[in-house]
């Protein structure tokens, strides 16, 4: 018998039966949505800490908000049992600089594809085909190029071209980065080592674009090493943010273009992608046309609705439709990882939620 998740309990059922999520089925991709304010992050917790407890699979969640970097910190009101398990799992949370218990964030730049490196320094093959050119030339001298020293090297030549990418580099401050290893361990060290959970905690950088690019690192070393068919849960909080339907630049047309590449192929490979949003319109179709399963938390916006029930055809008009009314935490369960579509109050969290909403003070 296939194991089941524990994720809350049945809405409407006389005797508040559970309600489980099918295990074996979070090997579909999985869309995960719901409003501002729906519960959507805190059920997405009661969800990771089962997979923690009764599977194998290694969790990789990229965390914008820095919602998951709690996801070790065991409640003290958690059963015993439960507490204990939780505790002996390998879960690893990375931060920019690392504080606490947390691991320093780090990516290695010339461990990156040559067309990453391109997007890092926002090189486009066609608008900038010089220079980008001038980078596929270096390619072949990469290994010789030492740690930290990127610049001297480029500089070293007098070819004019490597002088163009060198003071790219710098007007970008691409170098100053405070992402880069250095000689330190890479994010794609930590995940080779394949604990239980590498949480990877992009809220702390000072820029968009170099917490883009530590989240392109960890997916195209995921799919670099798609061979090894780990059999992953690729979790990607607020996806909206990483993959795009408009993306403007092409550090954001390439990280996009590697999710919905991981959503179109990677199923076969053990790289499974669980994308949660608040906006499901937000969010490129290539890669929401590709989710087997949908968990849907409060919905009101019409729009969002109606690009659901085309992309979820399976599941009934009339369930979709009381989205707008759920309760926080009450949420609509559908696709492969359920047995049948059904409405869910999720249950409670047995770790820490990493952020929470700012109360009003009063006098």
């Amino acid at each position: 018998m296939p194991r089941e998740l524990p994720i809350g309990s049945l809405l409407e059922s006389e005797d508040a039966r559970p309600a489980r999520v099918l295990a074996h089925k979070l090997n579909r991709h999985t869309f995960w949505c719901g409003q501002s304010g729906s519960g959507k992050t805190f059920a997405l917790g009661v969800l990771l800490e089962q997979v923690l407890l009764h599977t194998r699979m290694p969790l990789v969640v990229l965390d914008p908000n820095s919602d998951f970097v709690r996801l070790g910190e065991v409640r003290d009101d958690a059963p015993e049992a439960e507490a204990a398990q939780l505790s002996q799992r390998d879960i690893r949370v990375l931060r920019p600089g690392g504080a606490g218990v947390a691991r320093s964030l780090h990516a290695r730049f010339l461990d990156m594809p040559v067309r990453s490196r391109a997007a890092v320094v926002n090189l486009d093959p066609v608008h900038d085909a010089d220079e980008y050119n001038g980078l596929l030339q270096v390619e072949a001298e990469v290994p010789l190029i030492e740690q930290g020293r990127l610049l001297e090297f480029l500089r070293s030549s007098g070819d004019a071209m490597r002088h163009r990418l060198a003071m790219r580099l710098e007007n970008l401050g691409v170098t100053d980065w405070n992402l880069w290893a250095w000689g330190h361990r890479s994010v794609t060290d930590e995940i080779d080592d394949r604990p239980d959970a590498t949480v990877v905690d992009l809220g702390g950088f000072p820029t968009q674009a170099e917490s883009r690019t530590a989240a392109l690192a960890v997916l195209d070393h995921l799919w670099e090493t798609r061979e090894e068919r780990v059999g992953r849960l690729i979790v990607i909080d607020e996806a909206h943010n990483l993959c795009r339907p408009d993306p403007a630049t092409p550090l954001e047309a390439l990280l996009t273009e590697r999710i919905v590449q991981i959503a179109a192929e990677g199923r076969k490979y053990g790289l499974w992608l669980l994308l949660s949003t608040q906006r499901p319109s937000k969010v490129h179709p290539d890669a929401l046309s590709q989710c087997d399963n949908l968990a849907l938390m409060r919905m009101s916006s019409p729009r969002d609705l109606g690009e659901l029930a085309d992309v979820f055809g399976y599941v009934p008009a009339s369930l979709l439709e009381r989205s707008p009314g759920f309760a926080q935490g009450q949420a609509l369960f559908a696709g492969g990882f359920v047995e049948l579509p059904a409405l869910v109050q999720v249950g409670n969290r047995l770790t820490h939620e990493g952020g929470s909403d700012v109360s009003v003070s009063l006098r």
